[in-house]
């Protein structure tokens, strides 16, 4: 074999691995994360993962095959026919509760100040929700199932009134509410 072929059949299988590992690469990042389905036995909400790696395993083949690794309603329905994988296939996007809770946020003002919550972000300074009853409450304590409730009964909340607020609640003591401010809206006497 010359030189000149061992390089084409190098750069030929180089592409081919770019190919493959970038095929996989887009089918994991689709199909990772948690989605929320209607279960088809219950009727209700249920927050579901998606075995990705499976999935992202027959990617480069064209095959499509989804399987569940986690559901909010096992291990007693573990068994079921994953009928729910039907929901994830017609819209992967539109059930993953990242792109859910965003898109809630669009258009939005914080329930507080009134800051728009278009500009988000999700790493350091995550907005918040304040509940019915007045408290705050973080993402990070709210179980994917209950997402559709949470986001029709709680208001959208700035991370720095988020903050606020958890402090005057946390410490009512160390707080001093401005005297002079009315319900009227005018400090002059």
């Amino acid at each position: 074999m010359s030189w000149v072929t061992a390089t084409i059949t190098n750069m030929a299988v180089a592409g081919v691995a770019t190919y493959v590992a970038v095929m996989i690469g887009r089918a994991y990042r689709r199909y990772r994360g948690t989605r929320l389905v209607e279960c088809p036995e219950t009727k209700q909400v249920a927050a579901v993962q998606v075995n990705a790696a499976r999935a992202a395993a027959g990617a480069p083949l064209g095959k499509r095959e989804l399987h569940l690794s986690e559901c909010t309603r096992w291990p007693e329905r573990q068994g079921c026919g994953q009928e729910c994988l039907q929901q994830i296939a017609a819209s992967p996007e539109g059930c993953l509760v990242r792109t859910i809770v965003p898109d809630w946020y669009k258009g939005k003002t914080c329930a507080v100040c009134g800051a728009p919550l278009d500009a988000i972000d999700w790493y350091e300074r995550r907005p918040a929700l304040v509940a019915p009853d007045g408290r705050t409450v973080q993402w990070t304590d709210v179980a994917p199932e209950r997402l559709p409730q949470v986001l029709s009964d709680h208001a959208p909340l700035c991370w720095n009134c988020h903050v606020a607020e958890s402090f005057r609640r946390q410490h009512p003591e160390l707080v001093l509410d401005n005297p002079w401010k009315t319900s009227g809206g005018s400090t002059k006497g």
